[in-house]
């Protein structure tokens, strides 16, 4: 099942899915305790630093070739990750987060326009002062951190098969993300704790965040409930038998794009794989307006979010982790880029006299996404998690599109549109 010009010591696909499925089960075990060492350790760590991380370590040391392996490519980038995106994306309760107010909506928004703008910004200050670093493919890797800076880890894998970015270059954006992201996120925890006294000099009014509150407990109390078999099955026969209708008509429509479109390949609608990433997603969003939408009660976006980190690792399995530091100005653009995303955002919040809760929902939702969104909204109180969760999850509808925008604008600036 491998090439045999590869030397790693591993070099069945079936031993390395079991490696790989042992590992996320290991990180997890140990990040859910909740006294002692790994407390402490994944206070500093991230668990899904470890997940990407540890693979790049059996390929870097030479136990694993992720390269030649199947696993990535077609089982997880062609079958989990859209099943990944399908199963996140219905859970958008959409006239939920409209009943959330029109600010909060608007700070989401501004958000999501705001890291693409960011993104502009960065790749051309860098451009100035230091152009080796938007060389090359640099364009495509943050076309990818687009895609996890406004929707989630579903998109970012999604914009690194769409612009076909290099694994290496790929991984150093992923520590841009882990490191800038998550830095950002200690801070808005830290804010968060002084909600009340930034509130009260910005004279924000904050009654509507209590009547969220309450709307938002009736809510998951309605609807949550206990997996049984029946739910399990549904959920899996949803997300991959749409896979499976995006793949049948994504290599007719690509085939008839190429043939029929002239701009096809240009917005890359001549590559199958576009259409099933669009589609999977439409697909989603399409069913989160149908009852469907109640098997995440039992679990759907959970089972998702597993694609996800098996996608994750399985990426993480073909990065040459010595190569992160050859590009240490990544680091710089990473910094101007969520700096352009922060003042932006903050001065629209003072505009608006908005809560701080919208400004730190707005930005977590779109920077960290529905894993670390909710987190962040549980600091201001346990009830407003769901809020976090409902943003972050918009992210997965919006974010492959947006990011998809930034990816096509900066090949242009780069000059290879």
């Amino acid at each position: 099942m491998k090439d045999e010009a590869s030397t790693a010591l591993i070099q069945n696909d079936i031993v390395l899915f079991g490696l790989i499925a042992a590992t996320l089960g290991v990180v997890f075990w140990t990040s859910s305790r909740d006294t002692g060492f790994w407390k402490k350790f994944y206070g500093w760590v991230p668990a899904l630093l470890l997940c990407y991380f540890i693979p790049g370590i059996y390929n870097s040391v030479g136990l694993i070739d992720g390269a030649a392996s199947k696993l990535y490519n077609p089982v997880a980038s062609r079958v989990l990750l859209p099943a990944a995106l399908v199963l996140l994306t219905l859970t958008i309760d959409l006239k939920g987060v409209l009943r959330l107010g029109p600010k909060l909506l608007v700070m989401y928004v501004a958000a999501s326009l705001s890291v693409m703008l960011g993104a502009f910004v960065a790749f051309w200050v860098m451009g100035l002062v230091h152009p080796e670093t938007v060389a090359g493919d640099t364009w495509g890797g943050m076309a990818a951190l687009a895609g996890s800076w406004i929707g989630g880890g579903a998109n970012m894998v999604a914009m690194k098969e769409v612009f076909d970015v290099d694994e290496t270059t790929f991984g150093q954006f992923v520590v841009i993300d882990v490191a800038v992201g998550y830095v950002w996120m200690a801070i808005l925890i830290f804010l968060a704790n002084r909600a009340p006294a930034i509130d009260a000099r910005s004279g924000a009014d904050t009654r509507a965040i209590e009547d969220l509150k309450e709307r938002l407990e009736s809510y998951q109390k309605q609807h949550e409930r206990v997996a049984t078999l029946p739910d399990l099955m549904m959920i899996i026969g949803v997300a991959f038998g749409a896979v499976g209708l995006c793949h049948a008509i994504a290599g007719p429509a690509s085939a008839w794009f190429a043939q029929n479109v002239s701009w096809a390949r240009q917005v890359s609608l001549h590559e199958p794989f576009v259409w099933v990433v669009v589609l999977s997603t439409f697909i989603g969003l399409g069913l989160s307006f149908t009852r469907v939408r109640t098997l995440d009660g039992a679990g759907a976006s959970k089972v998702g979010t597993l694609f996800l980190y098996i996608l994750i690792a399985c990426i993480g399995m073909q990065m040459d982790i010595g190569a992160i530091a050859d590009k240490p100005w990544l680091l710089a653009l990473g910094l101007i880029w969520i700096l352009v995303h922060i003042v932006l955002l903050a001065l629209l919040a003072k505009a608006l006299r908005v809560p701080f809760f919208y400004f730190a929902m707005g930005s977590q939702s779109n920077i960290g996404g529905p894993a670390s969104a909710p987190v962040v909204a549980s600091v201001f109180h346990p009830s407003l998690a769901p809020v976090g969760a409902l943003l972050g999850a918009l992210g997965y509808a919006t974010g492959t599109v947006a990011a998809y925008i930034v990816g096509i604008t900066l090949r242009a600036m780069a000059g290879q549109g």
